[in-house]
């Protein structure tokens, strides 16, 4: 059990006996009344988001998630196999686990994976990635009132939105969370 206080992103609650992963909070001191504590909650198996508010220093029950770091070694028909980068043990995570992380993923690549109870729940990713540009067509300039963006295809597969000066064959920085063009490597 911990305190409504000591909820912060990436806490997971078991509201209900369902596992809940908290992904925005803010402590909020209206003018009258007391503190509490408004969260944006998504339910680990679903991916269904719902807000929900707290009370200020009650009590919720926790998930006892232990995350470790682990690394991507490829994919096969079972999913997508990593190594414990602590023990060197191996484990498949099916892919409806492995969810939106999969286009950032390349061989070797690490990242923490979260476990309940011995069973995958979902994996974090650093909060950016380098990748490989395979394919883009050539920036055209023109009549705009803004910069220009096109699609291009990285190395895993994944399409993001870049510049209009990013060639094939480039490496560029890539957000994981919203898959977004950070910079040019």
């Amino acid at each position: 059990m911990i305190s409504t206080n000591d909820i912060h992103n990436g806490t997971v609650l078991n509201l209900d006996g369902q596992l809940w992963q908290v992904t925005w909070f803010q402590h909020h001191k209206p003018g009258k009344g007391n503190t509490v504590v408004r969260t944006k909650l998504k339910h680990i198996l679903t991916g269904k988001t719902v807000d929900r508010t707290f009370n200020s220093d009650i009590k919720v029950e926790d998930a006892q998630v232990d995350r470790r770091e682990m690394q991507y070694l490829y994919h096969d028909n079972d999913g997508y196999v990593f190594m414990d980068t602590a023990d060197y043990s191996q484990m498949t995570i099916p892919d409806e686990v492995v969810g939106d992380a999969k286009n950032f993923l390349l061989e070797n690549g690490t990242g923490s994976v979260a476990l309940y109870e011995g069973n995958p729940l979902f994996i974090e990713l650093p909060a950016s990635v380098e990748l490989e540009i395979t394919y883009t067509e050539p920036g055209l300039q023109g009549d705009r009132s803004s910069a220009g963006t096109k699609p291009a295809t990285v190395e895993t597969g994944y399409q993001i939105q870049v510049p209009l000066f990013i060639t094939t064959g480039e490496r560029v920085k890539v957000d994981t969370r919203d898959g977004s063009y950070i910079s040019r490597v």
